[in-house]
């Protein structure tokens, strides 16, 4: 068996989801060498992203967590190109009969009629405002965004109709956009959290491989900052082993260009994730894989994972503890604000009566790579 994995992918298996009724193969299953789709002329098996359509009929979902803090959310985007091996939204490529492995990387499905239905939305009559979250699932601002431009279309939207929005994103694309959140911040209308998991980029290459380098949002969180965007840094998610040890250095260096308030979440295993955690921990820190995963039970009860509200995104126990007062030091230390709920303005929201819909996405134009 030929171990070679993917170039800039961070898992080259695609597990069997929970809703399987067969079991899949991995990728690292495979003798890559000796099956019909080696060419020799590449170093690298060929690594391509498939693009999925997707018409969809809603696109403001609702949330009752208390642990965080937005109701409301837009996702134009399922599966992300990002890769980061630790997501929590893997598991939902389960729902589209995909693995929450490979295939949650490199087939993402985008929702071409987003914008189109936002507008619906924000034009309907009995529609009552309160700020969205861009993010909270799948990065708006991953790769595919550069030629898509389906959270830039929201923007404008959420501009147009003076409508709150708030950003999650570990991208600099996003710095393409500050035009649009300069003009709603101005007005109290916008807010953005920047994730910073680590200064480290050999960590972040094997972590988070097709995302935006440490110094890349760093200088993100500046420009923002400097365009008077609020910015929120989110250490996230703290790996105990891993780069728990970083967490004092990143809130200084987010600190130092410009953010006002941090947050961090302690890493969580749901699902299908666990499995390819541990896979991944196995691949790339093998001497550290139980040491890694001890703590984290530690942190849960005995368990990889806890889904109760609460506790869910701390954890409990003696190093969740610690964690949390190496944190609260650290943000007084540095003069960063611990985030809370985003009030954002909604009084200026102006809905506008049968207006021509917001021009679709201009399919010519999409590259499939």
């Amino acid at each position: 068996m030929n171990p070679r994995k993917f170039k800039t992918r961070a898992t080259p298996s695609n597990i069997s989801h929970r809703f399987d009724k067969c079991e899949s193969i991995s990728i690292s299953q495979l003798d890559i060498e000796g099956d019909w789709w080696y060419q020799d002329e590449l170093e690298e098996p060929q690594d391509s992203t498939e693009l999925i359509k997707e018409k969809c009929k809603s696109i403001i979902s609702s949330n009752q967590s208390p642990d965080v803090p937005f109701n409301k959310s837009i996702n134009p985007y399922r599966g992300c190109e990002h890769g980061c091996i630790y997501c929590y939204a893997r598991p939902s490529h389960a729902y589209w009969d995909l693995s929450p492995g490979y295939d949650f990387e490199s087939k993402i499905i985008y929702k071409v009629n987003a914008a189109e239905l936002l507008e619906e939305k924000f034009n309907s009559r009995n529609y009552q405002c309160e700020p969205v979250c861009i993010g909270a699932n799948t990065d708006g601002y991953q790769p595919v965004e550069k030629q898509l431009k389906i959270t830039r279309q929201i923007l404008e939207l959420c501009l147009d109709y003076q409508h709150p929005v708030s950003i999650i994103t570990k991208s600099q694309l996003i710095n393409r956009d500050l035009d649009l959140l300069s003009a709603l911040a101005e007005k109290n209308l916008t807010s953005v959290a920047i994730s910073v998991t680590t200064l480290d980029n050999a960590l972040k290459r094997r972590l988070e491989p097709r995302t935006s380098s440490p110094r890349a949002r760093l200088m993100t969180i500046r420009n923002l900052s400097l365009a008077s965007v609020p910015v929120t840094a989110l250490v996230a998610p703290i790996i105990p082993g891993l780069n728990d040890d970083e967490l004092e250095i990143i809130l200084r260096r987010v600190s130092e260009n410009g953010a006002s308030t941090a947050a961090y979440i302690m890493l969580r295993l749901p699902f299908e994730v666990r499995t390819l955690f541990v896979e991944w921990l196995e691949r790339n820190y093998p001497m550290r894989k139980q040491k890694v995963l001890n703590y984290l039970a530690s942190l849960r009860n005995d368990k990889l994972n806890d889904p109760e509200f609460g506790s869910r995104m701390s954890g409990q126990g003696v190093f969740a503890e610690l964690i949390r007062q190496r944190f609260e030091l650290a943000c007084k230390k540095y003069g960063l604000l611990k985030r809370t709920e985003v009030k954002l303005e909604t009084q200026l929201f102006r809905p506008k009566r049968n207006v021509q819909k917001h021009k679709k996405l201009n399919e010519q134009q999409l590259t499939l790579f």
